[in-house]
C-alpha cells in the first residue's frame, strides 16, 4: 500500500508541473493567433487606403497660372470660366501667393475676394 501511495502522489506532482508549461503554451498560441490577426486587419486597411484613395494630382504652383483672372482681379468685369476653373486649379497655392509679397495685394485685394466668391471657392485660411 505504502509503493501505491508515493507512485499517486508523484504522478499527481508531475501533472501539476505539467500544467503551467500548458497554460503557457497556449497563451503564447493565443498571444500569436491574435498578432497575426492584427497584423492582416492592418495589411487590409493599409490595402483599402492605397486602393480607395485616389492619389493627389501634383499642382504647379505659379502665379501665372490665374492670368485670365488678370482683368476680373484688377477691375470689377465678371471672371470667365477659364478664370475660375484657373482658381480652382491653383487653390492649393494661394496661401503661397498670400505670403508672398509681391502677390499678396492681387490675391487678398476686395476684387479678388469677389471673384472667388464667384467662382464658388472659399479662400483658404493661411
Amino acid at each position: 500500500m505504502h509503493k501505491s501511495k508515493t507512485t499517486n502522489t508523484r504522478t499527481h506532482f508531475h501533472k501539476l508541473s505539467l500544467k503551467p508549461n500548458i497554460r503557457r503554451r497556449r497563451r503564447r498560441n493565443m498571444e500569436m493567433i491574435k498578432a497575426k490577426w492584427v497584423s492582416i486587419v492592418a495589411l487590409a486597411a493599409i490595402f483599402l487606403v492605397v486602393i480607395l484613395v485616389p492619389a493627389a494630382e501634383a499642382v504647379t504652383c505659379s502665379p501665372m497660372q490665374l492670368s485670365p483672372c488678370a482683368s476680373a482681379i484688377t477691375s470689377s468685369s465678371q471672371p470667365s470660366a477659364l478664370c475660375c476653373a484657373k482658381l480652382k486649379e491653383q487653390k492649393p497655392c494661394l496661401c503661397g501667393y498670400m505670403r508672398n509679397r509681391s502677390l499678396r495685394r492681387f490675391v487678398s485685394s476686395p476684387n479678388a475676394r469677389k471673384v472667388s466668391n464667384r467662382c464658388k471657392l472659399p479662400i483658404p485660411r493661411c
